[in-house]
Formats: C-alpha cells, sequence, structure tokens
C-alpha cells in the first residue's frame, strides 16, 4: 500500500534545531569504521562465494583515551579503545574465514583513520578489538532463503526527505567545507573532529561550531585566538551564501576562557584522545544530519548488512526517493517531501507493508500519478540497492 499525503512546510515555522557531527567526533568514527568494515566483509564474500553473507557489525564503541595538549604539540598518554561487536559468518560451505575477516577487520580501522584523521596515529593511538560470533540460526536460515528478492530480516521502518531546510544546508555545508582536504592544506590547525548545531529563530540563524585544533599547528593562545577569527569569517561566508540577506551569528568554541588560557586544542584533532567516547547510532542519519524536527529514526544504519537489513535499506531508499520525487516535480509544484517506508520481517524488502508519501505543493491529479509510479518503480528497486551501497559508499554520510 502507498499513501500520498499533503502537509504544511518547514520553513514556514517558527523554530527549527539541526546538528551535524563531523568526521573526527566520535561518534561519527564508530558509524564509519563499522560500515566501512561492512562493505569490506560483503566485497570478500561476493569474492569467495559470489554472493553477500549474513552479518551485522553494527555495534561499535569507542573509549575516549588520556591525552595532555599544549601549544607547539602535546602527547597521547593512554590510547582510545574501539571494540566492535557483532555477527558474522566465519563458516561457510567447509571454508573457514575467521583470520581473513580479523586481518580485514584490522586494515580497515587503519585505512579508514590514515585516510581521514591524519593526526591520528593508528598504530599508537588507538587499540582495536572485534568479537564476531555466528547469528542466530533462525535469522541466518531466514537470510539464507534470500534468493532473486532478499527478505526482511525485521519488521521496522525507515524515513527521508528532502530538500533540505536552509538550517539544515548550512549544518552541512559547514562542516564538509572545515574538513575538505582543500581547506586542511591551508589550515592544518582545524582537526577533524567538528560539530555544528543551528537553532533557527525565525528568520534568525545561530551557528555553534565545536572545533577540535590540532595543538602542534599553534604555538599559543595569541595564535589560537587570532586562527578562530578567521575561522568564524569563513563560516560566515558559506552561511551567507545559503541565506542571503537573512540574519546569522556564528560561534566558535564557546567555552574557551581567554583569560585563564583554556582553548579546545588535542593533539591528535579529535575530542576521542580524552575529552569524549563514541557509539555506533547516535551520530548522524543517512542524510549526514540530526533534525529533530523531521520524521527519524532510531535505526542506526552503519554496519548492518546491505542485502536484507530493512533498518539500512528503508533509511537509504527513502532518502534517495524523497530526492528524485522533489527534483522531478519540483517545477510541478512540489515544495517538500517526506517518505516513510514500514517493512514485516520475512517479507520481500521491496514489497513494504506501508509506504506513506507525505508531500507539500500544489500539483495535480496527473503528476500525483507519476508520483505513485516513481515511487513504485524505486521501491522495486530496494533489492539491488546494496550495489550502490558496497561499491559506491552509498549510505552513512
Amino acid at each position: 500500500m502507498i499513501r500520498i499525503e499533503r502537509v504544511s512546510f518547514l520553513e514556514e515555522s517558527d523554530l527549527e534545531i539541526v546538528e551535524r557531527k563531523g568526521t573526527g567526533h566520535p561518534d561519527t568514527i564508530c558509524d564509519s569504521i563499522a560500515e566501512e568494515f561492512s562493505r569490506e566483509l560483503s566485497k570478500l564474500y561476493l569474492e569467495k562465494f559470489g554472493k553477500i553473507l549474513h552479518h551485522n557489525v553494527d555495534k561499535a564503541i569507542l573509549v575516549g583515551g588520556v591525552a595532555k595538549p599544549r601549544f607547539g604539540g602535546g602527547e597521547v598518554i593512554e590510547p582510545i579503545l574501539f571494540s566492535l561487536v557483532g555477527r558474522v559468518t566465519s563458516f561457510y560451505k567447509g571454508k573457514n574465514l575467521g583470520l581473513e575477516i580479523e586481518e580485514i577487520f584490522y586494515k580497515t580501522v587503519e585505512e579508514w583513520i590514515k585516510n581521514n584523521i591524519p593526526n591520528l596515529d593508528p598504530k599508537k593511538h588507538i587499540k582495536a578489538d572485534i568479537i564476531a560470533r555466528p547469528g542466530s540460526v533462525d535469522l541466518v536460515d531466514l537470510f539464507e532463503r534470500n534468493d532473486e528478492i532478499p527478505l526482511s530480516n525485521d519488521t521496522s521502518f525507515g524515513v527521508g526527505f528532502y530538500p533540505l531546510s536552509k538550517a539544515e544546508r548550512i549544518a552541512l555545508e559547514v562542516e564538509k567545507s572545515l574538513n575538505s582536504k582543500e581547506y586542511k592544506v591551508m589550515h592544518p590547525e582545524v582537526g577533524e573532529d567538528i560539530k555544528v548545531m543551528v537553532v533557527r529563530n525565525g528568520r534568525e540563524y545561530k551557528v555553534t561550531v565545536a572545533i577540535a585544533f590540532v595543538d602542534k599547528y599553534l604555538s599559543n593562545i595569541k595564535e589560537y585566538l587570532e586562527k578562530k577569527v578567521e575561522i568564524r569569517e569563513y563560516v560566515e561566508g558559506i552561511v551567507k551564501e545559503i541565506l542571503g540577506e537573512e540574519k546569522a551569528k556564528i560561534y566558535i568554541n564557546t567555552a574557551d576562557d581567554e583569560k585563564s588560557g583554556s582553548a579546545y586544542i588535542t593533539v591528535t584533532g579529535t575530542s576521542a584522545e580524552a575529552g569524549d567516547d563514541g557509539q555506533v547510532g547516535r551520530g548522524n542519519r543517512v542524510n549526514g544530519l540530526i533534525t529533530p524536527y523531521r520524521p527519524m529514526t532510531l535505526e542506526a544504519a552503519a554496519g548492518k548488512n546491505p542485502i536484507s537489513h530493512v533498518g539500512k535499506l528503508y533509511n537509504i531508499a527513502a532518502n534517495e526517493i524523497s530526492r528524485e520525487i522533489y527534483e522531478k516535480f519540483s517545477s510541478n509544484g512540489v515544495k517538500q517531501v517526506y517518505i516513510y517506508l514500514v517493512s514485516q520481517i520475512g517479507k520481500p524488502v521491496n514489497r513494504p507493508q506501508l509506504a506513506h508519501l507525505k508531500i507539500w505543493g500544489e500539483f495535480d491529479d496527473r503528476v500525483e500519478r507519476e508520483i505513485l509510479e516513481l515511487a513504485r518503480e524505486r521501491i522495486e528497486g530496494i533489492s539491488r540497492l546494496w550495489e550502490r551501497i558496497v561499491f559506491e559508499g552509498l549510505g552513512v554520510c
């Protein structure tokens, strides 16, 4: 069953809150490594058996280390601890893949850190371990019954929406820009642990940015404060491009105390070295944002298998479909699209028990029929979404 409902528009409301946790945030680290490991595990299964086997590696926790940052360069005293717990198929058709799976896990951790948090040494600053056991007999059996159309492994739901509001675009674009390789070349003192919170009150915006500065690139508090001014001006430029004449106030590291010399500096560029812990599922949704004024789900997509786990598939699909509907039909009066997809365990993943489209705008019955047809086609294609997840990195943002 697919239903369409026409609804009100978010940006006509008085208030809005949006958050984004950046690349080096402890929660994002957990999400990213879990998801990358699932992709690499899927590739191993495809190489060995021509298909992806049952796995869910979606439980991970990061325990912050102990560090002593100081201007000019500090040190990490005790390493970060990272543990991943999950269900994997390590023995299949007479082959034991246990050692290969462990090797892939440790390589995934090392490579992801090298590529994303260059001041964090994966050999010195983090200790990783994995505890992986087989899945339950009933769920593995359900997974093995996947033929051409995989069967939903759970009764759950996914949500998506499009387009992004101005506040959402600010949160997304500010973090991505500050964490871009181009910006890091000019500003190596800006660490990867960046969190952006945007609060809109009517037409006025407050943008609060927390940045873990890297201590070795700063000689003293004076230089630190000068860099904060530069960054604030840079962020103001990004925000102005999005808002135009609407008002915004930008705040950087508001907990700093200039008089005492207290500043948000780190050795590695992430608070995971000492100040914060992390966990899969506490960070960004699949669209890269935390949006309490929008429909959301508590499902953590990261690390779930891309074949039958609707906690991953339905959230990704809902975001993809809502974006496509808006981009195709915005010229026909569509202003905003929300999608809710609800599965039923044991049923084909491309046969949700409910697909609910909430749409704001003024459009005729012909457009509504075309939207329904597009939604049907894309839902039908959910069974092939795994290819883009595994090989293109679609999913965790």
